[in-house]
This record gives structure tokens, sequence and C-alpha cells, in this order.
């Protein structure tokens, strides 16, 4: 293979024909927020961490934003180096290699998102037939309509990034409205239980087993913040801003989080009868359960938003995992059809419909399979989280590794993505313990808990798959590293990260037409 050899180039503002500078902070705040799909998330989960932890679901909510926040840490400092819309996929591989880059920083994320998609599309579907005043509606309908909403999600998708952003912008204005109307408007009730500043204690909670249940539970309302760095290469100042756009992403949903779930504590009790959070017939949606007590026009308001939220996360997985997979197939890991973007829309196109085709195939395959999924999918995906969460922490510290020359960069470049990683990765080990129970969650099959066969089978699965990609791909499981390496914003960051081999002369390395 010819080499050409030139010295110090400016990277291209845009080199994989995405709008570039077409996205602002604000926007990209707007993207992760509508990833975690607050409204949604609260909704689904609150009542799950009541039954686990009772009172201490605000608890629950502090301990699992302390693993988030300083993996976002993680997240800004890497794309900081490397601001590829690659993000994991790029980060990892060139830290730990090809093969934990395609699985780690590829394969985990890309079916956490299909799996979160089909919860998403049930979800947005009921509530809407709900609100067309179809409250019993039978499966195959929820299904069918979950369906098209992620095809129409998609089509938005396709259209551009700035009419997705416009669009997740509105829909999270209004999620975040409803969540502020109900803790108002549940404080100005009789309680049922008077707030304790116990209810925020970390140290209380009465065993390891439902420390680690909760604390997956919230990894799964936090996940999504870190979408806003998928859009790196469309943003204004794409080195700095996606980073602070995840790390703020994160701080405004702890705090929609806390003022939610103490004013519905407080509000209804964590009994077992009536409005109680520990009764497991609100358990899947606290808001739906709550909202018709507060009387008023609340409960449409929260029926709205949640369906709005469900709604706004397909579109960002239709936006957040297509840029990924442009870049993966850029690098080479997948065929070149993958890093198609469309001449006018400035999208990805083939990547794009792949992601809604996804999503459509994993909703029919797990309503076909278990109906009751929505419980077990939850849990299954907070699994993944940790593990692709945690590779990218440890990625960090170890790109880090020979600059943490001021106590500012051992702290956010070290120690906060260290403790981030090591709590995930703590989160997942007895996670994965518990959920091979066969009562573990609502399904099971030959005495295995379902969220186990969800969660562990598709990571397990993505070895098979990984290496049917190595047969098709030999270049990059060769060279992955130096060719990630190349996507570097210029070569000093390559000196600055430590990683260049020590023969490697700083430049930047192009194939030469001959090659």
């Amino acid at each position: 293979m010819a080499v050409t050899r030139t010295s110090r180039p400016e990277r291209p503002a845009n080199d994989k024909g995405f709008a570039a500078d077409s996205v602002g902070v604000l926007s990209m705040v707007s993207l992760g927020l509508a990833s975690a799909a607050p409204a949604y998330s609260i909704a689904v989960t609150l009542g799950l961490v009541v039954l686990t932890v009772g009172n201490l679901a605000p608890a629950a909510l502090l301990i699992g934003f302390i693993p988030i926040v300083c993996t976002a840490f993680a997240f800004r400092e890497l794309n900081r180096a490397l601001p590829d819309c690659g993000t994991n996929f790029v980060w990892i591989t060139r830290t730990f290699g090809p093969w934990a880059g395609w699985i780690f920083g590829n394969w985990i994320p890309q079916i956490a998102t299909w799996i979160a998609m089909t919860v998403l599309a049930q979800v947005g579907a009921s509530n809407l037939l709900a609100l067309a005043g179809w409250e019993q509606a039978p499966t195959t309908a929820v299904t069918l309509l979950g369906c098209l909403l992620i095809a129409l999600t998609t089509a938005v998708a396709y259209r551009g990034i700035e009419i997705s952003a416009h669009v997740q912008t509105a829909m999270v204005g209004v999620q975040l409205i409803a969540m502020v109307a109900f803790g108002i408007t549940a404080f100005t009730h009789t309680p049922a239980a008077d707030f304790s500043p116990a209810w925020l204690n970390p140290f209380a909670f009465p065993d390891s087993t439902s420390f680690a249940e909760a604390a997956l539970l919230c990894l799964f309302i936090y996940w999504g913040w870190d979408a806003a760095l998928t859009v790196n290469e469309e943003a204004r100042d794409r080195t700095r801003a996606p980073g602070t756009a995840a790390v703020v992403s994160t701080v405004v949903l702890l705090s929609t989080y806390l003022f939610t779930a103490v004013a519905a504590v407080s509000f209804a009790g964590t009994g077992t009868a009536g409005l109680g959070l520990g009764n497991e017939a609100n358990a899947t949606d606290v808001f739906a359960a709550l909202g018709p007590a507060l009387g008023g026009p609340i409960s449409t308001l929260l029926r709205v938003a949640v369906c709005l939220s469900a709604v706004a996360a397909l579109l960002t997985c239709a936006v957040a995992s297509a840029r990924p997979t442009v870049s993966v197939a850029v690098h080479g890991a997948l065929p070149a059809a993958f890093a198609r973007v469309h001449p006018r829309f400035r999208t990805p196109t083939v990547s794009t419909v792949l992601t809604g085709a996804a999503g459509i195939g994993m909703l029919a395959v797990l309503t076909w399979a278990a109906p009751a999924f929505l419980g077990d999918a939850v849990l299954s995906v907070g699994l993944l989280i940790c593990a692709y969460y945690s590779a990218t922490a440890f990625a960090c510290v170890w790109y880090f590794r020979r600059e943490l020359r001021s106590p500012m960069a051992l702290l956010t470049k070290c120690l906060l993505p260290l403790l981030g990683g090591l709590m995930m990765t703590a989160a997942f080990a007895r996670s994965v313990v518990d959920m091979i129970a066969p009562d573990y969650g609502s399904t099971s099959l030959n005495g295995v808990g379902g969220v186990f066969l969800l969660g562990i089978g598709a990571i397990v699965l993505g070895l098979p798959i990984t290496a049917l990609i190595r047969l098709y791909f030999p270049r990059f499981f060769r060279e992955g590293r130096r060719s990630v390496a190349q996507t570097l914003v210029s070569d000093d960051s390559i000196l600055r990260s430590g990683l260049a081999d020590p023969d490697e002369p700083p430049t930047h390395l192009t194939e030469s037409p001959t090659s």
C-alpha cells in the first residue's frame, strides 16, 4: 500500500458529508434530553424503583446519577480529543483495539437502542390510543401503531438534523412543563407521607441486591444524554459544545427527576394499596395512576407528555443511532453503503433506514415472543448501558494516562471516569448474578429470567457477529487503531494523548490513489 505523508494539515470541518456548524448547544441539550425521554422514563421507572427500595427512590436517583455524571466527563474529554460521530466506537477502538471497539462501541449501544425503541414505540402507541379514547387497545393495534411511529420518526430524521432538532426541542419543552406542573400540583394536595431527608440518604438501602437493582433502573432513566455527542460533526465548536451539552443534560435530568419523585412519593406514599406507589398496579406508569387523582387538566397533560416523550426519544434514536453507523462504515468495519449521506438533507441514508427497520423488527419479535416484556426490556437495557458506558469510562482513563499533569486533568480525565467505570462494572456484575433467577422480572424461559436472556444474550450474540464481521472486513481488525487515529482533529492530539506509537512520526497518514 502506498502511503503519502503530509505535514500537519487542517482537518476538514466536515469530512463525512454532514451539515457542519448546523447544531448549537441548546439543540444538543434538547437532543440529549429527548433521548432520555424524561416524562416517559420517570413514569415507567419510578414505580419499579419504589417496589424495590420504597421511599428511598429519590436516593436511588442520586446513586444512579453519580456514575452517569462521572461517565459524562469521560465522554466530554474524549470528544475534545477525538470529535468523531462514531463516539464510543472510535474511542474504544483507538484505545483497546478493533474487537473491543466493535463489540462495546458499536454492537452493544446499537442493540440497546433497538430494544429501547421497542419499549418507546409501545408506550407512545398505547398512550396515543388512550388519548383517542381506546384505553384497553389490543396488543396487535398497539404494535401496528408502534411500527408506524417508528417509521414516521425515521422519516423525520431522514429529512435533516435541523428539523429534527426543532421538533425535539418543542417536545422536550412540553415534557418539562408537564413534570413541573405535576410536582407543583402534587405538593398542593394533602401528602400521604411527609417528606423526610432520609429519602435522600444513599447509605440507607437495606441490602446490596435492592441497591443494585434500583441503581440499574435509574441508569436507564438517565441513559440517552450521550446522544448529544453523536452530532458532534454537525455542531458549532465540535470539540467542546457536545461535551458541555452532555454534562448539562445530566444535571437537568437529575433536577427534574428528583423534584418529580419527591412530589410523587409525598403525594401518594409507598403503600401497596390504592394510589400507593408500592401498588404493583401503578408500577408501570405512575403518571397514569396519579394524574386523575390530582384533578383538572393535569392528567391529560401528563398523558400527552408521556406520549411526546416516547415519540421524541424514537426520533432521537433514529438520529443518534444512524451517525455512529456512518463512522463504522467510514472506518471500514461495515459495507461502504452505510456511510452514504444524502446530498441535500445531509443525513445518513442507509444507516437511518436501517435503524428504523431494526426497531420495527425488534418490536415485532419481542411482542410475539413475550407481550409483557416492558419491564424486562427496561432492565436489560440497563445492563447493556453499564457494559458500554464502563468500557468508555475505562477508555478515557487509559487514553489520557500520560496527560495527567494538573489536578483538573487528573480529576476529569482519570478519577471521575474511573469511579464511573468501577460503579457501573459493579452494578453490572451484581445484576448479572441476580438476573439469572426466573422470578427476576416478569418473564422467564426454562428457569432463566427473561431480563438475563435479553441482556446477556444480546451481549453474547455480539461475539459471533463480530467474528463474522472480521471475516468480511479483515483490514479493519488489522489496522483499526491506526485507521481511527487518523480522525484526530490534529496531529497534536496524538502527541497530547500519549497514545501514538513511539516510532510513528507526528504526521497525518492518507492513502494515495495508488493504494
